[in-house]
């Protein structure tokens, strides 16, 4: 059985049990990497935010205050984190530049994780709609996070969050629609 992520971090924290730590990270790696990819567009950059904030984590109970999930609170901690890098360099790539460049894999690592045709056109239907209904489409349907943590992470209220994943979706299909992929999306 599975221990819920608050009592690894717990346990890291009392015991200095290394092990919860790394059961964490490993849970959690690459969902957050792929969430801060979407700030940063840079994956080599993502997943050095994404060990930044494990690190921030592993330093000492950080304002883990059990109001939220620690996958809500970590996430916090990861967009805070990449927010921070984008005002430090004070330059944002757009994603629409980013597909200029190429679609190999060595350009785009995350594409070798998409190899199946489907998901790849999904993902290149999500690299074009607004950077906001993508993050909040990420979060709830590739995440499964609650309305509630979302709206932590992101920000903003319930009903902006409800806003923004309806008129996300809608983006999303109209994309979808273009490249001529057939997938049911809920309305």
């Amino acid at each position: 059985m599975n221990e819920r992520d608050e009592i690894l971090y717990n346990r890291f924290l009392k015991e200095k049990n290394e092990e919860a730590l790394l059961v964490l990270i490993k849970r959690h790696r690459d969902s957050l990497t792929l969430f801060l990819n979407g700030f940063v567009h840079d994956m080599d950059t993502a997943q050095e935010l994404a060990l930044d904030s494990f690190a921030e984590i592993a330093a000492g109970p950080t304002l883990f205050s059990g109001r939220s999930s620690f996958r809500t609170w970590l996430f916090s901690i990861g967009k805070n984190l990449a927010l921070k890098y984008i005002r430090k360099q004070k330059r944002i790539l757009p994603m629409a530049e980013a597909q200029d460049a190429d679609t190999d894999p060595a350009v785009f690592p995350e594409m070798e994780i998409l190899k199946d045709e489907r998901n790849r056109q999904l993902y290149e239907a999500l690299s074009k709609i607004n950077e906001d209904y993508r993050r909040i489409l990420v979060l709830l349907y590739f995440e499964d996070m609650f309305v509630d943590e979302a709206a932590r992470i992101m920000g903003k209220n319930k009903k902006q969050i409800y806003n923004l994943a309806d008129r996300g979706k809608k983006a999303l299909k109209e994309e979808l629609q273009k490249t001529g992929f057939e997938y049911e999306i809920d309305q």
